[in-house]
C-alpha cells in the first residue's frame, strides 16, 4: 500500500471515529498509534514519549491553566455578571441597547476566559432572560448570544490560538496580536447589525422603561464601579504585557491573582467557588493537553508519511490551482468540517497539512491562524451540529426552540463571512499590531 493511500486511510479512520461521537483525544490518539506501531513497528512507540516531551517542555503552555483559571474565577465568582448589570443600566434606554451590552459583555468576558464556553453559560443565564423579560425579540436575541460568545475564540486570550500556535509552531503572542483588531472588527459588524436592525424595526429591541431609566447618578456611578473592576484586571494584565514589564507567562499569573484578590475583596471567594474554579480549570486544560499530545503524535505520522508534499504536489502541480483559490478550498473546507466537528477535531485533523501548504503559498502563517479562527467561529453556529447551536439549546428556556435557535444565528454568520472576507482582503487588519508591537 502506498504511503498516501496510508494517510487517506488514517484521515478516514479517525473521520469516522469522530462522527460516531467518541473524544477527540482518544479518536485522535488511537489513529495514530495504530499507525505508527503498524508502519515502524516498536520504533512507533517513541513518537508519544517524543510528543509528551515536547508539549511538557513548551513554557507557553503555562498560559492556558492560568487564563481559564482566572476566567472561572471571575465568572463563578458574579464579578463577571456585574458587568453585565453596568451595560443594563448604561445601554439600556437605546433602541437595542441591552443587545448591544451584551456584545460588550461577550467581548469582556472572551478577554477574561479564552473560550467561547464560558460566554455562552453568562449569556444564557443571565443577559437572555434579561432581554426576554423586557420584550425583546427570542430570535433576535438568541443569535445576539451565539454570535458574541464566539469571539471567546478569537479575542485574546484565546485557548484556540494557543492550539494553533502549538501545533503550526508559531508564537502565541504574535497569534494573539493577530487576534485583537478582527475581533474587534466582528464585535464592531455585530453592535453595527444591532442598532440599525432596532432602528428599522422597533420593536425587536424596545429601550428600557423610563421608570427603571430613573436610577440616581450615585447608583449608576456605583454599578459603573462595580462593572469595571473585571475590565481593570484585564487591562492591567495585558497593559504590562505590552509594556514589556511581564511575559506572557507571568501576565498571565497576574491575571489569575488579580481575580482571586478582586473575589476576596468583593467576599465572594467561597470554599464552593474555589472549588467550582478548580475543578472546571482541571477538567478544561487536562483535556486539552490530551487533545494536544494526541495532535503532536497525529501529526507525526502524517510528516512521517509525507502526506503534506502530496497535498502540495497535488494542488499545485496537478491541479495548478492558484494561491487564493487553495486557500478558499481550505476555508470552505472549514466550514464543511465544522457542520459535524469541533475546532480542536478541525485544527488537529488538518493543521498537519495545512499550515506548511500556507507557507509553501507565501501565505504569513499567523495572519492565517487569525482566518482559521474566524472560519471556526462560523462554523460554531451552522447547523446540523454546530457547537453552539447544542450549548445555546441546552441553556435556553423552553420556549426557545431549535428552530429558533437555527433561523437566529443566519444574519449572524452572514456577518461573520463579511468580517473573514475583509481580513481576507486586508490582512493588515491581523498583521498590523504584531508587526508593530514588540512582546518578549
Amino acid at each position: 500500500m502506498s504511503y498516501d493511500l496510508i494517510a487517506l486511510l488514517m484521515f478516514s479512520s479517525m473521520m469516522l471515529m469522530l462522527l460516531t461521537g467518541q473524544r477527540v483525544f482518544g479518536a485522535i490518539g488511537f489513529v495514530a498509534t495504530i499507525a505508527a506501531l503498524t508502519l515502524w513497528g516498536d520504533g512507533g512507540f517513541e513518537m508519544p514519549f517524543n510528543a509528551s516531551f515536547v508539549l511538557l517542555n513548551w513554557y507557553p503552555l503555562l498560559t492556558l491553566p492560568l487564563f481559564i483559571y482566572m476566567g472561572y474565577m471571575l465568572s463563578e465568582s458574579g464579578i463577571a455578571s456585574d458587568l453585565y448589570e453596568m451595560f443594563h443600566v448604561w445601554a439600556g434606554p437605546v433602541r437595542g441597547g441591552l443587545a448591544i451590552g451584551t456584545i460588550g459583555l461577550m467581548v469582556a468576558i472572551s478577554a477574561m476566559n479564552g473560550l467561547s464556553v464560558a460566554g455562552m453559560a453568562i449569556g444564557a443565564t443571565i443577559a437572555l432572560p434579561e432581554m426576554l423579560r423586557r420584550g425583546y425579540d427570542k430570535i433576535m436575541v438568541t443569535g445576539v448570544i451565539q454570535a458574541g460568545s464566539s469571539l471567546g475564540i478569537l479575542v485574546p486570550p484565546s485557548v484556540v490560538l494557543v492550539l494553533y500556535g502549538m501545533i503550526a509552531r508559531q508564537p502565541v503572542s504574535q497569534l494573539w496580536l493577530a487576534g485583537v483588531f478582527p475581533g474587534l472588527l466582528l464585535a464592531g459588524l455585530f453592535v453595527l447589525y444591532i442598532a440599525v436592525r432596532c432602528h428599522l424595526q422597533p420593536h425587536l429591541g424596545p429601550p428600557l422603561p423610563k421608570a427603571e431609566r430613573d436610577i440616581p447618578l450615585i447608583r449608576k456611578l456605583a454599578l459603573l464601579r462595580a462593572g469595571l473592576l473585571p475590565l481593570a484586571i484585564f487591562f492591567s494584565m495585558t497593559g504590562l504585557f505590552l509594556l514589556g514589564v511581564t511575559s506572557l507567562v507571568e501576565s498571565s499569573a497576574v491575571g489569575a491573582v488579580a481575580a482571586t484578590l478582586a473575589a476576596i475583596a468583593k467576599r465572594r471567594l467561597t470554599r464552593r467557588v474555589l472549588e467550582d474554579t478548580i475543578r472546571k480549570t482541571l477538567g478544561i486544560s487536562c483535556m486539552f493537553l490530551w487533545i494536544i499530545l494526541a495532535a503532536l503524535c497525529f501529526g507525526a505520522v502524517f510528516d512521517g508519511l509525507g502526506a503534506g508534499k502530496a497535498l502540495q504536489n497535488l494542488l499545485i502541480n496537478r491541479w495548478e490551482l492558484t494561491p487564493w483559490e487553495i486557500l478558499i478550498m481550505m476555508q470552505v473546507s472549514y466550514l464543511l468540517m465544522g457542520m459535524f466537528l469541533d475546532d480542536t477535531a478541525m485544527l488537529v485533523i488538518v493543521a498537519p497539512l495545512y499550515v506548511p501548504l500556507v507557507i509553501a503559498l507565501g501565505f504569513n502563517p499567523i495572519w492565517y491562524g487569525v482566518l482559521y479562527t474566524i472560519t471556526c467561529q462560523i462554523a460554531y453556529m451552522t447547523p446540523p451540529f454546530g457547537y453552539n447551536l447544542f450549548l445555546m439549546r441546552a441553556m435556553a428556556p423552553p420556549e426557545i426552540s431549535l428552530v429558533d435557535i437555527y433561523r437566529s444565528i443566519v444574519p449572524f454568520v452572514l456577518v461573520m463571512l463579511v468580517g473573514l472576507i475583509l481580513v481576507m482582503a486586508y490582512p493588515q487588519i491581523a498583521l498590523w499590531l504584531p508587526e508593530n508591537v514588540s512582546l518578549r
